[in-house]
């Protein structure tokens, strides 16, 4: 039963694959072409980057904050 459930999603993650494939985005070409996907891209990389240091931030303390009790 596992094995057919895991064929099944493979299967299901192929066609989402290939049907993505077919699709233009005109909105992304545009954005390609006039050079602005490159700032869509920074500030992306900018909130992950910050949501990290966070997170890890966030670790530290709370590690410093089991150790205390």
């Amino acid at each position: 039963m596992k094995r057919f459930l895991a064929l099944l999603c493979l299967v299901l993650c192929n066609v989402v694959a290939f049907a993505q494939q077919t699709s233009n985005v005109e909105m992304a070409d545009a954005m390609r072409s006039s050079g602005k996907i490159y700032v869509v891209i920074a500030i992306i990389s900018i909130i992950f980057v910050g949501l990290a240091i966070y997170l890890f931030s966030i670790d530290r303390r709370l590690k410093k904050i089991e150790k205390g009790n």
